[in-house]
């Protein structure tokens, strides 16, 4: 492989893993959007009608109520360095019927829904880690990419929920987390306001995986030998803010931080256990 591969590979893992932490700030302003859009229309008068929107492809379009976008996103290198970057990334996120949702996340598949309480289930890809990624990473080799299956349960109530979810990853770490949290939505006018706040279990396979260190690995990097057990890794707060410019197109700001904790904290490859991001999007509703 030469150099400008090696280049290109760093640079399309590093645009997906943008692209996950932006889908996860940005998935409650996904569905706001949704019924910002109904309400626009129910109260549009007959002659800002668009004929057009409703016929062809963009007819399916905006029947599926896709959004799509790019932005960028400041960010640590890694999950636990203390060095940060700027990254572009892509904004997509539709809505198949009632029950299929897709954003840059993965897929969801709603199996029961009653009065705001929903069980589904989810499908995606952790994107791994490459030593190349960071210079703290060298010698602690490669963890692959892998699939991930799982399953969500949430309740809404208002512009409040609350969820709990648990992903296994096939290939790569082949570990288990658990995510539970709960969030907000707001909106004003034509600003939407959200807040999220969740905390992630791991299992010992994906917490030796991105926070152990082996006595082959510590004599590679020079880092000291280092367990880490399953357990809670990290807390996170995000909030969001979107901005309807116009019916179809919006911006968005959001930001927050993950706090690292237990044995991911104590691991010699983090350098920083506080991670905080920010990011700015510009979307179109179809």
């Amino acid at each position: 492989m030469g150099a400008s591969d090696i280049i290109q590979r760093r640079w399309t893992i590093k645009i997906s893993i943008a692209a996950l932490a932006a889908a996860s700030a940005l998935f409650p302003v996904t569905a706001l959007a949704a019924d910002l859009e109904a309400n626009d229309a129910a109260i549009a008068p007959p002659q800002q009608f668009d004929t057009e929107r409703y016929g062809g492809i963009r007819g399916r379009l905006h029947d599926w109520k896709v959004t799509i976008g790019v932005g960028a996103i400041y960010m640590p290198e890694y999950e636990g360095s203390d060095e940060f970057e700027v990254q572009p990334f892509p904004l997509v996120s539709a809505q198949f019927g009632e029950r299929v949702h897709l954003d840059t996340g993965g897929l969801t598949v709603d199996l029961f829904e009653t009065n705001g309480f929903r069980i589904g289930l989810t499908g995606g890809v952790e994107m791994g880690r490459k030593e190349d990624d960071s210079d703290y990473l060298r010698g602690l080799g490669d963890i692959d990419m892998g699939g991930v299956i799982g399953g969500i349960v949430s309740y809404e109530v208002g512009p409040f929920g609350v969820y709990a979810k648990l992903d296994k990853t096939i290939g790569g770490s082949d570990g288990l987390t658990g995510t539970f949290g709960a969030k907000v939505s707001h909106r004003y006018e034509r600003f939407i306001f959200s807040a999220d706040v969740s905390g992630t279990w791991a299992d010992d396979k994906h917490m030796e995986s991105y926070f152990g260190v082996t006595s082959i690995q510590s004599a590679q990097s020079g880092l000291v030998e280092h367990q880490a057990k399953a357990g809670i890794k990290r807390v996170d707060l995000k909030g969001s803010i979107t901005y309807m410019m116009t019916e179809n197109w919006s911006v968005t700001g959001a930001g927050g931080a993950g706090f690292l904790l237990g044995d991911a904290k104590d691991s010699p490859i983090v350098k920083d256990d506080v991670q905080p991001f920010a990011m700015l999007g510009v979307g179109y509703r179809f």
